[in-house]
């Protein structure tokens, strides 16, 4: 969509997606390797009690689930800045669900403009464990000459 077409309160389910062990296991011993998240014995010590996924593979994995309902779908240009506040840990064996919602946009310039998706992240409990707001640069509709 267009940015005109983008409107703030815009907002989709995700599809549900299963933390899968050895894939959390493996994303966090390539890009996130600290023991809590590798580490089982480690992680028993924890107040978690057991390896715990990473943030940003739990970001990751919903954030494939939206990219496929990307609000400016085709007419999306560019990403321009993330935040990402986890609440809770997840765990190998967890289901994960999510909603993405518009919640501002402007104007850039007389081209494109910027809206700001925000996606919250439950687990098999409906517990929130992660919260994100991301902007996003999407085409403008083409003025009529």
């Amino acid at each position: 969509m267009y940015f005109e077409d983008i409107k703030i309160g815009d907002r989709v389910e995700l599809a549900p997606v299963v933390v899968d062990k050895d894939e959390m296991t493996g994303f966090a011993r390539r890009y996130n390797p600290v023991p809590f998240h590798t580490d089982e014995e480690f992680a028993k010590g924890t107040r978690a009690g057991q390896v715990t996924s990473s943030g940003l593979y739990t970001f990751a994995l919903m954030w494939a689930q939206y990219a496929v309902l990307d609000f400016g779908g085709e007419h999306t240009l560019a990403g321009l800045s993330m935040h990402l506040d986890f609440k809770a840990p997840v765990f190998a064996g967890d289901t994960l669900s999510g909603t993405a919602e518009v919640i501002s946009k402007h104007e850039r310039n007389p081209y494109n403009g910027i809206f700001t998706v925000k996606l919250d992240i439950f687990n098999t409990y409906g517990d929130l464990v992660l919260s994100s707001q991301t902007e996003t640069v999407v085409k403008r509709r083409p003025k009529e000459e």
